[in-house]
């Protein structure tokens, strides 16, 4: 009879013993620390080169990629692929100031969108429709207002790759973000200023551009060259402030832009629609 009870007796332990590792340990929620954020620091935009079915084809089977969201073109649709909280793979290779392997740390939304097509007449980028659009701030601006991302840590594909990516492309209308207050942008009174004096000068050195571009947040060696790497950096911040010409040729203008970038109050971000701009100074 005793063994018999000590079977039983040693049963009945391993069974609570085993209830207990299903269940884990018992944890105390009653205090929170005040001293944390979010681990989604950056918000991250591309396009996806290919039509809606095959995005999501891509982006939620076994092709080794994944987003956060996906924003559909016709119709206008955001769907949600990956959990804010788990980590999609987006980025790849990346960096921002100073800030790598952004998958870890960022929201990615890939936008439904051709990119471009290279022809006799050159490279031509594919427009985005408005409606489109407006479903990306909204969501943009639902992920920031959750997250307290930086208005300057809102950035595309190419701002952490550039030369290896393009996306979101010339055609991707930021101005229209900056005009939402998503994003900051260059002080038009400033930039006129700036494209007078750099126009009656000569040219900055490459030192001076690829520092520039390097206080923007761009990986960029400082190589005292206008070299490949300097060209495809230049290029994608044209791509963005002045997709008119995204040759990537230092240039007057160009200088002027960086100048007004990287200096204090050179940036405004617009607030409420009653609101006016006011001066933006990066927090990086």
């Amino acid at each position: 009879m005793k063994t018999r009870w000590s079977k039983y007796s040693l049963a009945a332990s391993v069974a609570l013993l085993l209830s207990a590792c299903a269940t884990g340990p018992v944890i105390d929620t009653s205090y929170v620390s005040q001293n944390q954020d979010s681990r989604a620091l950056f918000l991250v935009l591309h396009y996806t080169v290919i039509d809606f079915e095959k995005s999501l084809r891509v982006l939620t089977t076994g092709g080794q990629v994944s987003s956060h969201y996906l924003v559909r073109d016709e119709p206008p649709t955001i769907y949600r692929l990956v959990d804010e909280n788990r980590r999609s793979w987006h980025a790849g290779a990346s960096s921002w100031t100073g800030h790598t392997n952004l998958n870890a740390s960022s929201i990615g939304i890939e936008i439904v969108n051709a990119g471009y097509v290279d022809g006799p007449n050159g490279r031509v980028y594919a427009p985005y429709p408005q409606k489109q659009i407006d479903q990306v701030i909204a969501l943009c601006k639902d992920i920031i207002a959750r997250h307290k991302i930086r208005p300057e840590r809102v950035i595309g594909h190419a701002d952490i790759a550039p030369g290896r990516k393009q996306d979101p492309g010339p055609m991707f209308p930021w101005k229209q973000l900056a005009d939402a207050g998503v994003i900051p942008w260059p002080d038009e009174a400033k930039l006129d200023a700036k494209r007078a004096e750099y126009a009656a000068k000569e040219l900055p050195p490459a030192e001076w551009f690829q520092e520039r571009l390097a206080k923007v947040g761009y990986a960029l060696p400082k190589s005292g060259e206008i070299d490949t790497a300097t060209k495809e950096t230049l290029a994608t911040f044209q791509m963005k402030y002045r997709p008119s010409d995204f040759a990537g040729k230092p240039d007057s203008e160009t200088a002027a832009l960086l100048d007004v970038v990287t200096s204090p109050g050179g940036m405004v971000l617009k607030g409420e629609a009653d609101q006016p701009p006011r001066p933006y100074t990066s927090r990086w």
